[in-house]
Order: structure tokens, then sequence, then C-alpha cells
């Protein structure tokens, strides 16, 4: 049975956990650091290792990094609540509880747009939100006798980000953790580096027949460390648990692991029930209120959001969905082309220079669109430069763009001045220049002229190389017909 057939006969049932570290400088409870990379078992001290006798305190930078997601998200925020121990064991849990929100989430509901194929469009609907602290790091590959662990990341703080279980493929599984990531990293609350683990999901999959109304029994697969392997997990457990069921067999209430190489999920224990934890209310750190001027005061500091660029990007500014998605991708990017089109009205001509141009440029050099040297007003004037056909967008592709790097602070007229880069208007001087190269080339013009036309780009090549690359292309091609037709 292949995913095709599978979803000819069963309907996917998808839930998604998002486990995001936030951004602090110290951990949730703690003063410890909160920095990745660092030597093991260095970010720790005797609160985030569970010493008898030691007391937590909260770091209040926690409560603003959730009210921004939570307000972003369109979430019920909780104006009073407490924390809550979680009890199980694991060897990379010190303290053998976790503390986390139960009864309280700071936010409820909520929702996020995710875009689809055919310009579709889906909101998907979140239960909660709520602040917890991280478990430390078991570490499996580095001994071959011995599991090893790290306990710097013993108590960073985390939200969990639990949605409805209404997603109902693989895709929107894929584009609703694309658009969280976005998000997140909008609000500068978390990096959503899954690979270095500042980003986790867990998924919930259960399948049942088309038409059915009764879900079916859930598994859920841990840790999963990259977006494509949330859709390839879904992918091969729906697969999986059709496989199950036309066996004539009940899927196993359990929690798996998806090994990325091959592309299977396998079982690692029976999934927990919420009694097995044993949550009761934190008795060493007191209940938080919210106030409604603290809220206002988030809000007001809020960035632009992803899907409130893209409303304006296509409706004021006339990009396509295509060019939109790609600008909004990064935060820095967009702030960018927002910068740029206060300096030129050609919006899809500025659009593409930062699609192309500039994002080609950053990648070569593996750097940020805050080190790019050339300012957005100086972006501005070389488009205007082509918009008044001062000089050919090829030669500004190819000469002026990388000279302006070199010389960010210089005016663009100015370097083509300099480098004797300005179009000539002068059709009896274009006239001129072509005659002179059909002249030069006597055989390549009369095969030209019998219909061999691929040797305009033969005499368009010695034209603009005549030219020094000043010439308008549209401009010497229209000569260049009318020449060879006489």
């Amino acid at each position: 049975m292949n995913l095709e057939s599978a979803l000819l006969k069963y309907e996917p049932i998808i839930g998604i956990e998002i486990h995001a570290q936030l951004n602090t400088k110290s951990k949730a409870y703690c003063g410890d650091g909160n920095e990745f990379g660092a030597i093991p078992n260095t970010r720790t001290s005797p609160v985030s290792l569970g010493h008898p006798g030691t007391l937590p305190k909260f770091n209040k930078e926690i409560i603003n990094h959730a009210l921004k997601l939570g307000l972003a998200l369109d979430c019920e925020i909780t104006r009073w609540m407490h924390f809550d121990r979680k009890n199980y064991f694991y060897a990379d849990l010190p303290k053998g509880y976790q503390i986390t929100q139960d009864k309280t989430p700071i936010c409820r509901k909520g929702q996020i747009l995710i875009r689809l194929e055919n310009n579709e469009t889906k909101n998907i609907e979140l239960t909660r939100i709520h602040m917890e602290e991280d478990s430390g790091k078991s570490i499996h590959d580095l001994d071959p006798f011995n599991t090893l662990i790290d306990l710097n990341r013993a108590g960073v703080p985390l939200l969990e980000i639990v949605t409805e279980p209404v997603i109902r493929t693989s895709k929107e599984a894929y584009e609703y953790v694309t658009e969280i990531r976005k998000l997140l990293r909008y609000l500068e609350i978390c990096d959503g580096n899954m690979e270095e683990g500042s980003m986790r999901c867990d998924v919930n999959i259960s399948i049942m027949p088309i038409g059915s109304e009764k879900f079916g029994d859930r598994v859920e697969v841990k840790n999963l460390n990259s977006i494509r392997n949330v859709q390839r997990s879904i992918d091969y457990e729906i697969v999986r648990q059709a496989k199950v069921l036309d066996g004539g067999e009940k899927v196993k209430v359990e929690t798996r692991t998806f090994d990325a190489p091959s592309g299977k999920t396998s079982a690692m224990r029976k999934k927990e029930a919420a009694h097995d934890y044993r949550y009761f209310p934190e008795p060493d750190l007191n209940p938080i209120k919210i106030e409604e001027n603290h809220l206002i005061d988030i809000k007001s500091k809020m960035p632009a959001l992803p899907n409130e660029l893209f409303k304006k990007f296509t409706e004021n500014y006339g990009l396509s969905n295509y060019d939109a998605l790609v600008i909004i991708e990064q935060k820095e990017i967009a702030q960018y082309f927002e910068q740029l089109v206060q300096f030129t009205t050609n919006f899809k001509t500025a659009a593409n220079w930062v699609m192309v141009n500039i994002k080609s440029y950053l990648n070569q050099q593996a750097i940020e669109i805050n080190s790019f040297p050339v300012s957005a007003e100086k972006m501005g004037l070389l488009i205007q430069m082509i918009d008044e056909n001062l000089i050919s967008n090829s030669l500004a592709n190819q000469k002026l763009f990388p000279e302006m790097i070199k010389n960010p602070n210089e005016h663009p007229q100015s370097i083509a001045e300099k480098n004797d880069w300005i179009s000539s208007d002068s059709e009896e001087e274009l006239l001129s220049l072509v005659t002179k190269i059909i002249d030069e080339n006597p055989s390549e013009s009369e095969r030209l002229k019998n219909g061999e036309k691929k040797l305009i780009g033969f005499f368009m090549g010695k034209i603009m190389k005549a030219s020094n690359g000043t010439a308008d292309p549209k401009k010497i091609a229209q000569i260049l017909n009318k020449s060879l037709s006489q």
C-alpha cells in the first residue's frame, strides 16, 4: 500500500505540538545562562540541578514573549494563572518534575492562516499555548556503550504551542510549522533553528475511514527536528496505520520516534495519560496576574507580522502572491523592501532586485541583509536610472550593481558617468553603430537576412560590446531589424 491508496480509504487527523525555546538571556527559574553550544554541564546551578532546599525565581521576560505570541495568534489571554508540577522520570530531568502550566495556560484558542496550492488558505485553530521549562539532553552517539547527559538545557524556557486536531494532510502540517517558525522569528522570541533543537515538533496522527466521524487511535511522533521530517513522518504513519487497520488489527496508542535516513517511525514507549504525570500546583511560585495596561504596552511594540505584510505587498504594491511570500519569508528582507519602496514607485522592479540580485549576493557572501552595504535609498536611485533609460538593465546588473557594493557611499549616477556607462539616447549615434557592425560582418549579415535568426544574438553581442554595454538593447534590436530589412 502506498500513500495515494491509503488516502483513498482513510482520512488523517493530525495535531501538532511545537516546543519553542525562548531566546532569553537566562533560564526560566534561575540565573543560569541560556546559551547554545556551551561546554556540556557548564550552564548549571543548584537550582537547575534540583538540589534540595533550592527555590525557583520566575524570569518575567518569558511572560512578555508568551504575550507577544498570543496576541499575534489572536489568542484569549489568561489574566490570572499559576504554574504546575508535571512529575515524571527521565535521566536528563534533574528535579524529577517539570514546572509547566496545566489548568491555566497563558493563552487559549487562537489561529494562524496558512497558504496552500492554487491560492487556497486555511485557518489552523490552536488549543493553547503554555509556558514551561526544558529538560536536559541525552546524547547517544558519542559513546558506543553509554548515554551521556548534558544538563545545560535543563530549565531553559519553552512555549508549547498546541493545535486542535484540524490538520488533514502532511502538506498542511508543513505549511503550519513553516508559518509558526516565521512568526517566532518576526517576534524575535525564538530563532526557530530546528537543527539545534531550539524548535521541536511532536506530531499526533490517527486515521479513520472516509465518511466516519469517530477519530481513530492516535500515535505521537516525538522530537522532529526539521519541517521536512514533519511531513515525511506523517506520510509514513498514514500508510503504516492503514496497513494495520486493513490487517484487522488495532493501532497501538504509543509514542514513536522518526528515523530520518530510513524515513520510518518506530515504537518508543506506551503513551502516557494525563493522570500519570500527577499534576499539582507549583508551591514555590506565586500566581501571576496580567494587567490590561501591560497587554497594551506589549501590543504597541510588536512589529508588522507576515500576513499583514503579505496583504500590504499584494494590495498596495501590486506584487504577485509568489513575490510577496518570498520577500516576507525573512523579517529583515521585508523591512529592507519597505525602505526601498520609499524611494521608487516601480514596486515590481524593486521586488526583483531584492529577490534576485540582493539575495544572491547575500547567499554568496553568507551574510544577512543587515550587513548588505548598499542603502535602500541608493538602490532606489539605481532603479530610477533604469526607468529613465540612463542605463540599461543588463549593464546595471552586470557592472553598476557590483561597483555600488564596492563604493556604497557614492551616488550610482556618479559611478556610471565616471565609467562612461550612461546610455546614449541619440537615434543617429545608435544607427551609426549598428551600420558599422553590419558592414564589418557582411557574411553574417547576409545569412541573417536569409532567415538564420540565431545570428541576432551574435549581432546584439557585438553591438553591446562596441557600445561598452551602454546601448539600450530594445532600441538596438529595433534599429538592427529595420536596417537588415532595407
